[in-house]
């Protein structure tokens, strides 16, 4: 434990935690098809996962979640700005990323669950991704 930091500090750090995850939990269930959330930083870290077990396990690697931030770094240099979204469809998945600077919201689903009501959860999710980007670095 630091200097100034009290036993209910540190509690409420992992009160905040357990309950956003449980947001979270209840919100996946929200959109069928919907197989994972996952909240990183702009290097892929995350920093909030809710998964079940279907989800492929290479689409929750670092190698995977980073390379939005990547994408979006690299087509900023081309001048085409930072990018909202990317919504990427596979066989039988589809990922769905929308940049919150400087956080990274991933949704990893069944092909065929609507991609809209996906896009459509960050409403959702606006009070815990404004508490994550406060504390997370922006450089």
């Amino acid at each position: 434990m630091s200097r100034g930091e009290t036993p209910s500090h540190r509690q409420l750090d992992y009160g905040i935690i357990r309950e956003a995850k449980n947001y979270l939990s209840k919100l996946s269930s929200t959109v069928e098809g919907l197989l994972a959330i996952v909240i990183t930083d702009r290097d892929g870290i995350p920093l909030l996962k809710v998964a079940m077990d279907q989800v492929p396990e290479q689409a929750l690697r670092h190698s995977f979640l980073s390379t939005f931030g990547t994408a979006t770094e690299q087509a900023n240099k081309l001048g085409l700005k930072q990018s909202k979204s990317v919504i990427s469809m596979f066989k039988n998945y589809q990922v769905v990323q929308i940049n919150k600077y400087p956080l990274i919201v991933t949704f990893i689903a069944e092909s065929s669950a609507n991609t809209g009501l996906l896009l459509n959860l960050e409403t959702d999710m606006r009070d815990i991704l404004s508490d994550l980007q406060r504390v997370v670095p922006t450089s």
